[in-house]
Order: C-alpha cells, then structure tokens, then sequence
C-alpha cells in the first residue's frame, strides 16, 4: 500500500468517525447547524486570540464545569485536536475559562474553570453554561490549547452570527465561530482546532 492510498484511507475513515458522530448526534432529536470549517490536508493552524486579562493557571482537571443552582443555560463543547494534515492529537490539554451567567469572571478560585486531555481519538468535551454578555465583549469562551511538547495555542470561541454582539467587538473573528445545535434545555458547540503539528 502506497503513502497515497494509506492517507486516503485514514482520511476515509477519520471523515466516517464524524459521520457517524453527527449521525448519532441528529439522531438523538439535535438539529445540526453550520459547521466548522472542515479540515483539509496542509490547513493553517486555528487562529490565535488575546489571551485577556482573566487566564488562571494550574485550573482543575475536570469537564463538568457547571455550578450548583447555576441559572445559566447548560452548554456542552465538543471537539477535535488535529494536526495540520488532520490526524487526532491524542494527549492534548484543552483549557477552557469563561464568564459566568452574570458575566463577571472568578479570579479568586476556579468557577467556570477547568482542563481536560484529549483522547486518542482528539476528542474533548466539556459540560458549562452560555456565558453572559459584558461591556465591550461579545459571547465567548478562552481557550488554551497544548499538544504533547509544543507550543500553547491561545484563542477565543464566538456564537454564530445571529449573536447581534459580534458586529460591536473588535476581537471577533469569523472562522472561530462554533457550530451550534438545540440540545434539550440548552445547547451543544463543536468546534475543532487545529494545531501547529504535521
């Protein structure tokens, strides 16, 4: 089997892993929305973002970040680490910290705060709430990305369009949308991000 045919294949069978995946997923009653730009052989790494004023190290391994009687609506993240010819990453740490339903950020422990590793498949997931709005900012969730021995990637995850906040903050950026479904009484985002690794 040649290198062509042996990239194909993975390729096949990556791309019916996310078939498959979005299958279960619609199937379970979630309407599927726009996707996140899919990953082609030779793509650019995921776009960097400010790191802003409110990143804690040392968060807490764990993917539920929800708090008790929260009235925040439920939100669960899901994605994919890849490399740029879209391999999974296994052993990436996924960081996410976000505002809470106040829009106010914890800086004394670990609210809405927390890091998961990846699978051998890429994939992370984490349980929190839709953050709120707060002056100058649009939605968003702060994201740290590390594979195994390289560099960190720092970006911003954004609501899709129908978000009216998004035309007012200078710091959106269009590919760093998530893709969004209804899921019960909240939401499901996905969003896979690719890192600077061959």
């Amino acid at each position: 089997m040649n290198r062509r045919s042996k990239a194909t294949r993975r390729r096949f069978l990556f791309n019916t892993g996310f078939l498959v995946a979005g299958w279960e997923l619609s199937s379970a009653g979630v309407a599927l929305l726009a996707a996140t730009p899919d990953c082609r052989d030779g793509d650019e790494p995921t776009a960097p973002e400010t790191e802003g004023p409110f990143f804690k190290p040392k968060s807490p391994q764990r993917s539920d970040l929800r708090e008790p009687a929260t009235k925040g609506k439920p939100f669960e993240l899901s994605g994919y680490v890849l490399t740029k010819s879209c391999r999974p990453v296994r052993g990436a740490v996924v960081d996410l910290w976000h505002a809470d339903e106040n829009g106010e950020y914890d800086n004394i422990g670990f609210r809405y705060r927390g890091h998961v590793i990846t699978e051998p498949d890429g994939a992370f997931r984490f349980h929190t709430i839709v953050p709120a709005l707060y002056p100058g900012r649009t939605r968003h969730y702060h994201v740290k990305v590390q594979a195994p021995d390289r560099p960190v990637l720092t970006t911003q995850l954004y609501f899709p369009a129908d978000e009216a906040a998004n035309r007012r903050d200078g710091l959106f950026r269009r590919e760093l949308v998530m893709r969004l479904a209804e899921a019960g009484d909240g939401l499901a985002g996905r969003f896979d991000f690719v890192v600077d690794v061959r």
